[in-house]
């Protein structure tokens, strides 16, 4: 008999896979499981499981490690056609050097914490260990959906509490003086991100084929987008111009790249932190005009980051009057939670709401002023004329 099921209670269920014998003493070998559900879920589990026998796949889940299912995870990533660099860095330098032999049975919320304390030695702040965590979360959830199922009881993953998100942007003048001391071929990028608010990877990603001057439009594919749906992105004023200037020297000096942002013929690379800082402390310290506000120089670090330029395109947007719906069709935001909170308000738009306030009050104030003057005259007026109109017919009445 290759499998059995044993009812051991009301949806409980003993399955028996016969495993073959022991090759020393010939006895029979069986692994056992127990299924909390009705019958059918027993038989489905006993079906994949004798399936996975035969093709020689199937493994207990008792030793079943956690390299597996970071290898399921990443075969997951490659096939849906998700982040899969991302993942397999974080799987190969973080998660499988620390919990790759660990059985996945064996898994401990003490083993998890000392997982945090780790990362925290190493400076890594919450946010990036929860992202890690999402990936470890993901590869559980997969081995328990295997059939048979590979992890049983999904281990609870803690959910650290993450520092507030940044609320840098660009302000008009710090735009315009990192632009005039980054290198030529990140200046068009930097551009992109101002007008759009669209993400780093979107506008590096991005080929000739899809910037149609003559309609003036950007259309970004599907399948090159985060949320992988289509977007288009309108072009105009200095935007235009620098893209079709992008087009003119590609013609010129390499009219075999396909790219929108290149560098002698190549594609720009996202890494590019070093002439970026190197930008931002120069227009920050620079003896004419400088803006000190794009470098932190208790920390030597840029007080922008590329990233800004996310919320900086979204409020250039709403700002310039633009609808919230359309907005977040151009920048690719789907929820409005998130795009609300990428949409900054600073000080200045604070200040700006009190000037409006007070130019509002004065308007109602000199309306109703107009209004009590022009009532003056004809207060009373119409009582008046009913009041006659009733005193003459009571004369009338009393006449007859």
């Amino acid at each position: 008999m290759p499998g059995q099921l044993i009812k051991r209670g009301d949806r409980k269920w003993l399955v028996r896979i016969f495993m073959g014998r022991d090759p020393q003493t010939g006895k029979r070998q069986y692994f056992s499981h127990t299924v909390n559900g009705n019958k059918k879920d027993a038989e489905r589990y006993l079906s994949a499981a004798l399936r996975d026998r035969d093709l020689g796949t199937f493994a207990e889940p008792s030793k079943i490690t956690m390299g597996v299912l970071f290898d399921d995870l990443v075969r997951d990533y490659d096939v849906n056609g998700k982040r899969l660099d991302w993942a397999s860095i974080v799987v190969e330098k973080h998660l499988r050097p620390f919990f790759g032999n660990v059985r996945a049975a064996k898994l401990t919320s003490d083993l998890l914490n000392r997982y945090i304390q780790h990362r925290h030695s190493k400076g890594v702040a919450n946010g990036t260990i929860n992202r890690e965590f999402t990936l470890f979360r993901r590869s559980l959830n997969l081995g328990r959906e295997a059939g048979p199922p590979k992890v049983f009881n999904v281990l609870k993953i803690p959910k650290l509490d993450e520092a507030p998100p940044r609320a840098g942007f660009f302000e008009h003048d710090e735009f315009g003086a990192m632009r005039q001391e980054l290198p030529d071929y990140l200046r068009p990028v930097l551009t992109f991100g101002y007008y759009t608010g669209c993400r780093k990877g979107e506008i590096l990603a991005l080929k000739l084929v899809q910037v149609d001057l003559a309609e003036r439009l950007v259309r970004l594919n599907p399948g090159e987008t985060k949320n992988d749906e289509a977007r288009i992105v309108p072009l105009d004023g200095e935007f235009y111009e620098t893209l079709a200037f992008q087009r003119q020297v590609r013609d010129e000096r390499y009219p075999d790249c396909p790219w929108v942002f290149f560098r002698d013929g190549e594609r720009v690379r996202g890494d590019f932190r070093e002439p970026w800082e190197a930008a931002a402390k120069a227009a920050a310290t620079r003896a004419e005009k400088p803006v000190r506000s794009l470098w932190g120089f208790e920390n030597e670090r840029p007080a922008k980051l590329f990233h800004d330029l996310r919320r900086t395109g979204i409020r250039n947007l709403v700002r310039a009057g633009v609808s919230e719906r359309v907005a977040m069709l151009i920048s690719g935001h789907k929820s409005h939670s998130v795009f609300d909170r990428y949409n900054i308000v600073n000080e200045r738009d604070i200040r700006d709401a009190g000037r409006k306030l007070a130019e509002y009050m004065r308007r109602k104030d000199a309306d109703e002023s107009v209004q009590e003057d022009q009532s003056w005259h004809t207060i009373g007026t119409p009582k008046a004329h009913r009041c006659s109109k009733r005193t003459s017919r009571k004369g009338r009445k009393l006449l007859n």
